[in-house]
Protein backbone atom coordinates (compact mmCIF):
# COMPACT_ATOMS: atom_id res chain seq x y z
CA UNK A 1 0.00 0.00 0.00
CA UNK A 2 1.17 3.42 -0.66
CA UNK A 3 1.85 6.17 2.15
CA UNK A 4 -1.58 7.97 3.30
CA UNK A 5 -2.32 11.37 1.89
CA UNK A 6 -3.46 14.49 4.19
CA UNK A 7 -4.53 17.54 2.38
CA UNK A 8 -4.18 20.51 3.84
CA UNK A 9 -6.48 23.74 2.55
CA UNK A 10 -5.45 27.32 2.70
CA UNK A 11 -6.83 30.36 4.62
CA UNK A 12 -10.02 30.64 4.69
CA UNK A 13 -11.28 27.41 3.25
CA UNK A 14 -11.35 24.21 4.46
CA UNK A 15 -11.05 20.54 3.74
CA UNK A 16 -13.87 20.75 0.74
CA UNK A 17 -11.46 22.90 -1.30
CA UNK A 18 -10.08 19.64 -1.87
CA UNK A 19 -13.33 18.00 -2.75
CA UNK A 20 -12.72 17.37 -6.29
CA UNK A 21 -9.05 17.40 -6.43
CA UNK A 22 -9.19 14.30 -3.72
CA UNK A 23 -11.00 12.40 -6.72
CA UNK A 24 -8.06 12.32 -8.94
CA UNK A 25 -5.45 10.53 -5.97
CA UNK A 26 -8.66 8.07 -4.83
CA UNK A 27 -9.09 6.68 -8.30
CA UNK A 28 -5.54 5.97 -8.35
CA UNK A 29 -5.72 4.05 -5.22
CA UNK A 30 -4.33 6.44 -2.38
CA UNK A 31 -6.31 7.05 1.05
CA UNK A 32 -6.97 10.55 1.27
CA UNK A 33 -7.41 12.65 4.41
CA UNK A 34 -8.67 16.38 4.72
CA UNK A 35 -8.93 17.43 7.70
CA UNK A 36 -10.00 20.42 8.47
CA UNK A 37 -7.31 23.75 10.70
CA UNK A 38 -8.46 23.90 14.20
CA UNK A 39 -12.21 26.27 14.58
CA UNK A 40 -12.88 26.16 10.35
CA UNK A 41 -16.38 25.05 10.39
CA UNK A 42 -19.73 26.47 10.37
CA UNK A 43 -20.50 27.71 13.93
CA UNK A 44 -16.86 27.34 15.55
CA UNK A 45 -15.80 29.93 18.56
CA UNK A 46 -14.45 33.01 16.04
CA UNK A 47 -12.90 34.66 19.92
CA UNK A 48 -10.89 30.89 19.94
CA UNK A 49 -9.74 31.39 15.91
CA UNK A 50 -8.54 34.65 16.76
CA UNK A 51 -6.03 33.50 19.02
CA UNK A 52 -4.77 30.39 17.00
CA UNK A 53 -1.99 30.70 15.06
CA UNK A 54 0.03 28.67 12.06
CA UNK A 55 1.90 27.31 14.85
CA UNK A 56 -1.48 25.72 16.81
CA UNK A 57 -2.86 24.58 12.95
CA UNK A 58 0.63 22.72 12.48
CA UNK A 59 0.65 20.99 15.43
CA UNK A 60 -3.06 19.61 15.01
CA UNK A 61 -1.82 18.14 11.88
CA UNK A 62 1.11 16.80 13.39
CA UNK A 63 -1.07 15.08 16.02
CA UNK A 64 -4.13 14.11 13.16
CA UNK A 65 -1.22 12.62 11.16
CA UNK A 66 0.49 10.62 14.03
CA UNK A 67 -2.79 8.43 14.66
CA UNK A 68 -2.49 7.52 10.62
CA UNK A 69 -0.64 4.24 9.82
CA UNK A 70 2.41 5.04 8.81
CA UNK A 71 4.05 8.60 7.83
CA UNK A 72 1.92 10.43 5.21
CA UNK A 73 2.08 12.36 1.98
CA UNK A 74 1.11 16.03 2.50
CA UNK A 75 -0.52 18.02 -0.05
CA UNK A 76 -0.79 21.57 0.96
CA UNK A 77 -2.06 24.42 -1.03
CA UNK A 78 -1.57 27.96 -0.20
CA UNK A 79 -1.30 28.77 3.47
CA UNK A 80 -1.67 24.96 3.65
CA UNK A 81 1.43 24.51 1.77
CA UNK A 82 3.56 26.09 4.59
CA UNK A 83 1.56 24.42 7.31
CA UNK A 84 2.40 21.35 5.10
CA UNK A 85 6.33 22.37 5.50
CA UNK A 86 6.04 23.50 9.22
CA UNK A 87 4.55 19.80 10.14
CA UNK A 88 7.34 18.11 7.87
CA UNK A 89 10.21 19.99 9.73
CA UNK A 90 8.61 18.23 13.40
CA UNK A 91 7.77 14.86 11.90
CA UNK A 92 8.54 12.24 9.00
CA UNK A 93 6.14 13.00 6.28
CA UNK A 94 7.05 10.81 2.73
CA UNK A 95 6.43 14.02 0.44
CA UNK A 96 5.44 17.39 0.16
CA UNK A 97 3.22 18.45 -2.99
CA UNK A 98 3.29 22.16 -2.16
CA UNK A 99 0.41 24.49 -4.21
CA UNK A 100 1.14 27.76 -4.67
CA UNK A 101 2.64 27.32 -1.30
CA UNK A 102 2.62 30.74 1.54
CA UNK A 103 6.22 32.01 1.99
CA UNK A 104 7.69 30.48 5.17
CA UNK A 105 9.23 33.36 7.15
CA UNK A 106 12.06 35.11 6.21
CA UNK A 107 10.91 34.46 2.73
CA UNK A 108 10.52 38.10 1.40
CA UNK A 109 7.75 38.70 -1.63
CA UNK A 110 9.00 38.78 -4.73
CA UNK A 111 6.21 40.51 -7.02
CA UNK A 112 4.44 44.12 -6.22
CA UNK A 113 1.28 41.94 -6.20
CA UNK A 114 2.33 40.29 -2.82
CA UNK A 115 3.57 43.64 -2.07
CA UNK A 116 0.30 45.45 -2.16
CA UNK A 117 -1.32 42.44 -0.76
CA UNK A 118 0.75 42.51 2.49
CA UNK A 119 -0.03 46.20 2.39
CA UNK A 120 -3.92 46.19 1.98
CA UNK A 121 -3.59 43.70 5.09
CA UNK A 122 -2.04 46.40 7.32
CA UNK A 123 -4.68 48.93 6.43
CA UNK A 124 -6.88 46.67 8.42
CA UNK A 125 -5.26 48.01 11.52
CA UNK A 126 -5.59 45.53 14.55
CA UNK A 127 -6.47 42.72 12.65
CA UNK A 128 -4.25 40.00 14.34
CA UNK A 129 -6.32 40.66 17.28
CA UNK A 130 -9.18 39.36 15.54
CA UNK A 131 -10.90 37.10 12.94
CA UNK A 132 -10.62 38.44 9.12
CA UNK A 133 -14.12 37.83 7.21
CA UNK A 134 -14.31 36.83 4.06
CA UNK A 135 -14.84 39.15 1.00
CA UNK A 136 -15.78 38.14 -1.92
CA UNK A 137 -14.38 41.15 -4.01
CA UNK A 138 -11.06 40.10 -2.75
CA UNK A 139 -11.63 36.37 -3.35
CA UNK A 140 -12.70 37.17 -6.99
CA UNK A 141 -9.89 39.38 -8.29
CA UNK A 142 -7.02 36.82 -6.23
CA UNK A 143 -7.87 33.69 -6.01
CA UNK A 144 -10.64 32.58 -7.99
CA UNK A 145 -10.47 34.55 -10.44
CA UNK A 146 -10.10 32.02 -13.65
CA UNK A 147 -13.58 30.79 -12.24
CA UNK A 148 -17.38 31.40 -14.14
CA UNK A 149 -19.11 34.18 -11.72
CA UNK A 150 -21.50 31.34 -10.79
CA UNK A 151 -18.40 28.70 -9.69
CA UNK A 152 -16.83 31.77 -7.34
CA UNK A 153 -19.73 32.21 -6.01
CA UNK A 154 -20.63 28.63 -5.03
CA UNK A 155 -16.90 28.24 -4.09
CA UNK A 156 -17.20 31.23 -1.90
CA UNK A 157 -19.92 30.49 -0.57
CA UNK A 158 -18.40 27.90 1.76
CA UNK A 159 -15.25 29.95 2.76
CA UNK A 160 -15.00 31.06 6.53
CA UNK A 161 -13.77 33.33 8.95
CA UNK A 162 -9.29 33.39 8.99
CA UNK A 163 -7.54 34.36 11.95
CA UNK A 164 -5.81 37.68 12.21
CA UNK A 165 -2.90 36.23 14.00
CA UNK A 166 -2.25 33.64 11.83
CA UNK A 167 -2.04 36.12 8.40
CA UNK A 168 -0.01 38.01 10.44
CA UNK A 169 2.12 35.40 11.08
CA UNK A 170 2.87 34.76 7.16
CA UNK A 171 1.74 38.23 5.71
CA UNK A 172 3.79 40.09 8.22
CA UNK A 173 6.02 37.87 9.41
CA UNK A 174 9.13 40.28 10.05
CA UNK A 175 6.90 41.45 13.03
CA UNK A 176 6.47 38.05 14.28
CA UNK A 177 9.31 37.53 17.35
CA UNK A 178 7.95 34.07 18.08
CA UNK A 179 8.57 33.42 14.01
CA UNK A 180 6.19 31.50 14.06
CA UNK A 181 5.82 30.33 10.33
CA UNK A 182 9.90 29.56 10.68
CA UNK A 183 10.25 25.82 8.67
CA UNK A 184 13.92 25.70 8.40
CA UNK A 185 14.72 23.40 5.13
CA UNK A 186 17.80 21.25 6.83
CA UNK A 187 14.94 20.27 8.79
CA UNK A 188 12.78 18.41 6.38
CA UNK A 189 14.35 15.04 4.69
CA UNK A 190 11.13 14.34 2.28
CA UNK A 191 11.20 14.92 -1.42
CA UNK A 192 9.32 18.35 -2.64
CA UNK A 193 7.13 19.26 -5.58
CA UNK A 194 6.56 22.75 -5.66
CA UNK A 195 3.83 23.66 -8.31
CA UNK A 196 3.40 27.49 -8.92
CA UNK A 197 0.29 29.10 -11.20
CA UNK A 198 1.97 32.09 -13.89
CA UNK A 199 -1.07 34.51 -13.55
CA UNK A 200 -0.78 33.84 -9.32
CA UNK A 201 -1.71 37.62 -7.53
CA UNK A 202 -1.32 35.42 -3.98
CA UNK A 203 1.86 33.24 -3.68
CA UNK A 204 3.48 34.25 -7.44
CA UNK A 205 5.47 31.73 -9.19
CA UNK A 206 8.53 33.79 -8.66
CA UNK A 207 7.88 33.46 -4.53
CA UNK A 208 7.24 29.81 -5.23
CA UNK A 209 10.23 28.95 -7.01
CA UNK A 210 12.52 30.70 -4.11
CA UNK A 211 10.72 28.22 -1.81
CA UNK A 212 11.86 25.41 -3.15
CA UNK A 213 15.37 27.22 -3.82
CA UNK A 214 15.72 26.51 -0.01
CA UNK A 215 16.00 22.83 -0.63
CA UNK A 216 19.37 20.98 -0.37
CA UNK A 217 20.06 20.43 -4.79
CA UNK A 218 18.05 17.57 -6.02
CA UNK A 219 15.90 17.63 -2.95
CA UNK A 220 13.07 20.09 -4.54
CA UNK A 221 11.68 20.29 -8.00
CA UNK A 222 9.89 23.65 -9.16
CA UNK A 223 6.98 23.44 -11.83
CA UNK A 224 4.91 26.39 -13.37
CA UNK A 225 1.61 26.15 -15.05
CA UNK A 226 1.93 29.30 -16.76
CA UNK A 227 -2.18 29.65 -17.67
CA UNK A 228 -3.29 29.40 -14.11
CA UNK A 229 -4.13 31.26 -11.00
CA UNK A 230 -3.89 30.47 -7.20
CA UNK A 231 -7.09 28.33 -7.03
CA UNK A 232 -4.75 25.08 -8.54
CA UNK A 233 -7.13 22.87 -6.82
CA UNK A 234 -10.22 23.95 -8.53
CA UNK A 235 -9.43 25.80 -12.26
CA UNK A 236 -10.38 24.56 -15.15
CA UNK A 237 -6.44 22.67 -15.28
CA UNK A 238 -6.90 21.64 -12.24
CA UNK A 239 -6.54 17.52 -13.62
CA UNK A 240 -3.29 18.49 -15.01
CA UNK A 241 -2.12 19.63 -11.65
CA UNK A 242 -3.19 16.53 -10.22
CA UNK A 243 -1.76 14.48 -13.05
CA UNK A 244 1.25 15.69 -12.99
CA UNK A 245 1.47 15.46 -8.98
CA UNK A 246 0.73 11.38 -9.05
CA UNK A 247 3.66 11.31 -11.76
CA UNK A 248 6.18 12.67 -9.84
CA UNK A 249 4.63 10.57 -6.59
CA UNK A 250 4.83 7.55 -9.19
CA UNK A 251 8.68 8.55 -10.04
CA UNK A 252 9.45 8.53 -6.10
CA UNK A 253 8.26 4.88 -5.99
CA UNK A 254 5.41 6.25 -3.50
CA UNK A 255 2.29 5.06 -5.84
CA UNK A 256 -0.29 2.67 -4.74
CA UNK A 257 0.35 -0.79 -6.24
CA UNK A 258 -1.69 -2.26 -8.73
CA UNK A 259 -4.73 -4.55 -6.69
CA UNK A 260 -4.99 -6.35 -9.97
CA UNK A 261 -4.30 -10.25 -9.20
CA UNK A 262 -2.01 -12.12 -11.76
CA UNK A 263 -4.05 -14.77 -13.79
CA UNK A 264 -2.84 -18.44 -11.88
CA UNK A 265 -0.06 -20.46 -14.39
CA UNK A 266 -1.38 -24.08 -15.43
CA UNK A 267 1.59 -26.60 -14.99
CA UNK A 268 0.53 -29.97 -16.99
CA UNK A 269 -3.25 -29.57 -16.55
CA UNK A 270 -2.28 -28.87 -12.67
CA UNK A 271 -3.45 -26.16 -11.18
CA UNK A 272 -5.11 -22.64 -12.14
CA UNK A 273 -8.67 -22.17 -13.02
CA UNK A 274 -10.87 -25.27 -13.79
CA UNK A 275 -11.13 -26.16 -17.79
CA UNK A 276 -14.69 -26.09 -19.15
CA UNK A 277 -16.21 -29.34 -19.66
Amino acid sequence: MAPPIVFIHGAFCGGWSFDEFRTAFEGAGYETHAPNMPHHERGADLELLAQTGVDDYANAYVHYARELSEPPILIGHSLGGLVAQLVAARMKAQALVLLAPSAPWGVPPTTINETSNAFGVAMLGDYWRRPIPPDFRIARQTTLDRLSRDAARRAFARFLPESGRAIMEVVHWWLDRTMAAAAPAYKIAAPVLAIAGGQDHVNSATTVRRIAARYKDGQAQFHEFPEMSHWLIGEPEWRDVAGLSLDWLAAKGLAPKSSKKKKPMRLFGLGGERPEA
